[in-house]
Parts: structure tokens; C-alpha cells; sequence
């Protein structure tokens, strides 16, 4: 199940109590006060992790309370904080102050983390306030309560390119031929309900993330249709790569269809509708299909791209133009000092290999025809070498 947008509350640990005790011991007639500190309350820390898609583990589970802190007790002994709870949620997570509305943290990169709810400080025991004036004082401090927050996790996918069209132009189908994705594909409107996410490789150097969205509608910017919930996914995609079917099974123009699609995203966001795009034109095994790409040569100005997803057709070289289009747009970045998020990770760690006993050290060279006699030792710099046979 995909979820990219949840609601949930979060309470931070209560701290302890601190501890009111005088000593009482055999010997010592005036112990003094000995009532040890309340331990600190747990927090609740968001992190953003890589495996992590979706915000699935949160849907059924609204409600998220950290330890508390242990009270203080007797003999100077505080009691014991509560460890801290790590939420993990996908790269591409935004949380918001459900409350206000505000902002809270954007969490881009795999590993940036942030408390999201404080624990409580624990409280001080009698121990803590004696002094030269006060040599046997009572008072003690109970510990404070942990922050409360209820925020909204919505995760907007971190993909270098953003498919968009119209529903059935394709964009399942080409996700699925140039990536390992395998979103649902039939020959009907809306097949795709949430977001796929594809990773397109060249080589062991250059590789791109590409977003595949749900199909969009005239009237999507203002909540028609299923498009409006997951436009926000191809937000953070540098570039768009715009399908257009040449024959729609509703029988629509295809150009009044990419007039609106361009409408629709401007509706939604300015700076979304005035990013770079690619455009093509879908199912090149239809007679009509070069015919509608000369017609948006013509009005747009901006070469087309003929694709046909099912043989094959023309998928290289837009492939090969989008690659180049991502590391222009890469390069951009890391000139004006910008970091480019990691969407997944790309190392090994190497295990060393364990040797055996026998075949490490000074046995190593030892066999049936080479026995230890066979073997002196230098005692200047302690090494074994196999001796001169006559």
C-alpha cells in the first residue's frame, strides 16, 4: 500500500520525578539529605532513511508516546532516562504543524534527522537544594512533561525526471520498458493510483530516477480527478518529460489535451509549468502519430520526440536526451554550491574474508612434500624461509 500522506501525534517522554530522602544509617547520626535526580524523558526523532518508500507504517498507527524517565530514589541513585525513539520516514519527507500549518523540517537527504518532540527534563531531588543554610532540606521537583505535537508527514518522491500526461498516454508503459519497475499497466483511464518510482541506468556512472504520476485532468489543480493528490511528487523533478497520445480514446484533440496539462500546472504552480521539458509523442505505430508531432513543432517550437513504448521505437535516443538534459542540470547545481541528494546507495561494504588457522602465519607453506623440518627461522627479523635443498 502507498501512502504519502498521514497525519499522527506524537508525545515526547515524561521525565522522573526527583526523590525527597534523608540518610538513615547505622553510625551516622546525621546523614543528611540523599534523594538522587528523575531521569530525562525520551524524544521522538524523524530520520530520513533510504529502503524507507512510503509512509504505509503510519497509516494504521496514529498515535506514538517515547519512555518516560525513571524517578529518582534513595542513597544518591537517579533514575534512568528513557532512550530516545527514531521514526524512520522516506528521503522527500516534509513535516508540517498540523495545528498552524507551518513548515517544520524538510527532510531531502538520506541520514538528516531532527527532534521532533522533546522529552520532559527529570526532576531534582532533595540532595540537590542542601547547603550551608539548608543542611536538611525537603523539597524536590517532579519532572516535566514531554512535548506533545500532531504534524502531517507528506512525502514528495525525490526523482530527477516527472512523466506527465494525460490518463493512458503511456507513461506506465515506458516506465516499465527502460526501468525494473513494474507499475500496474491496462487499457483503461486511472490505472496508475499512486506514484512508481523507476531508475534508469546507462552505466556505472550516469543513472537518473524517474516518477511516474497518475494521469492528469482538466480541472485536477482544483481537486478533479486523482492527478491533484501526486502532482506533488514531481516537484522536486528537475525536468518533465510531457506524453502525448496522437489518437485519445475519448476522441479529444491532442494538442487541446497538452494545452491543458500545460494549464493544469500552472494552475497547481508557476514555477512548476515554467520548468524544463521534454515532449513526446506516444505510440508511434499509429498512423496519426507523426502528423500530431509536426503539429506541436509547430506551435511550440521545441523539437518532438516520436516514441512507441511497446516496439521500441525512438526510446534511445530520448533516453539518452534526458540523461544529458539531468547532468546539465547536476552540473548547475553543484556550481551554484548546491548538493545533489542521494536516492540510494550505490556501495558495497566488502567483507574481509576469514583465513583458516593452517593456511595463515607460518604453517601456510606446510604440506606433505614441505614439513617443518624443511623450514629455519631468521632470528634477526623472525620470518620463516624454506631452507636450500642440495
Amino acid at each position: 500500500m502507498f501512502v504519502d500522506r498521514v497525519q499522527i501525534e506524537l508525545h515526547a517522554g515524561k521525565g522522573g520525578d526527583g526523590c525527597s530522602s534523608m540518610r538513615r544509617e547505622k553510625y551516622i547520626p546525621r546523614g543528611g539529605p540523599d534523594g538522587g535526580d528523575g531521569g530525562h524523558g525520551a524524544s521522538l526523532i524523524l530520520e530520513a532513511r533510504l529502503g524507507v518508500n512510503s509512509l504505509a507504517a503510519y497509516a494504521n498507527r496514529k498515535f506514538y508516546r517515547a519512555p518516560k524517565g525513571q524517578p529518582g530514589q534513595g542513597s544518591m541513585r537517579h533514575g534512568r532516562k528513557g532512550n530516545d525513539q527514531v521514526l524512520y520516514v522516506p528521503p522527500g519527507t516534509t513535516v508540517i504543524d498540523a495545528e498552524h500549518g507551518f513548515v517544520i523540517k524538510d527532510l531531502k537527504k538520506h541520514g538528516e534527522s531532527f527532534v521532533v518532540a522533546r522529552g520532559g527534563k527529570g526532576g531534582k531531588g532533595n540532595a540537590h537544594f542542601k547547603s550551608s543554610t539548608n543542611q536538611a532540606p525537603r523539597e524536590f521537583t517532579r519532572g516535566e512533561e514531554g512535548e506533545f505535537r500532531s504534524v502531517i508527514l507528506e512525502l514528495k518522491s525525490i526523482a530527477d525526471v516527472g512523466l506527465v500526461g494525460k490518463p493512458n498516454a503511456g507513461k506506465s508503459t515506458l516506465l516499465s520498458r527502460i526501468t525494473s519497475a513494474r507499475p500496474e499497466i491496462a487499457d483503461y483511464p486511472f490505472t496508475t493510483k499512486h506514484p512508481n518510482l523507476g531508475i534508469v541506468e546507462f552505466d556505472a556512472a550516469r543513472s537518473f530516477v524517474l516518477a511516474d504520476i497518475p494521469g492528469l485532468i482538466e480541472g485536477a489543480s482544483d481537486g478533479v480527478g486523482l492527478g491533484h493528490e501526486f502532482l506533488r511528487h514531481v516537484e522536486r523533478a528537475g525536468l518533465l518529460v510531457h506524453l502525448v497520445e496522437p489518437e485519445p480514446a475519448d476522441e479529444t484533440d491532442p494538442l487541446e489535451n497538452y494545452r491543458a496539462i500545460r494549464a493544469e500546472l500552472g494552475h497547481y504552480d508557476k514555477e512548476l509549468a515554467a520548468r524544463d521539458e521534454i515532449l513526446a509523442v506516444t505510440k508511434s505505430e499509429m498512423p496519426s502519430s507523426a502528423e500530431v508531432a509536426q503539429r506541436l513543432r509547430e506551435e511550440t517550437g521545441r523539437p518532438v520526440f516520436v516514441i512507441s513504448a511497446v516496439t521500441g521505437d525512438g526510446l534511445e535516443q530520448l533516453t539518452e536526451e534526458i540523461m544529458a538534459r539531468v547532468q546539465q542540470r547536476r552540473e548547475l547545481l553543484m556550481e551554484s554550491g548546491e548538493e545533489i541528494p542521494v536516492l540510494r546507495e550505490t556501495h558495497q561494504v566488502s567483507r574481509k574474508r576469514k583465513v583458516p588457522p593452517h593456511l595463515a602465519g607460518p604453517t601456510a607453506q606446510l604440506s606433505n612434500e614441505n614439513q617443518p623440518k624443511d623450514f629455519e627461522t631468521d632470528e634477526d627479523d623472525a620470518t620463516v624461509r624454506a631452507k636450500d635443498k642440495p
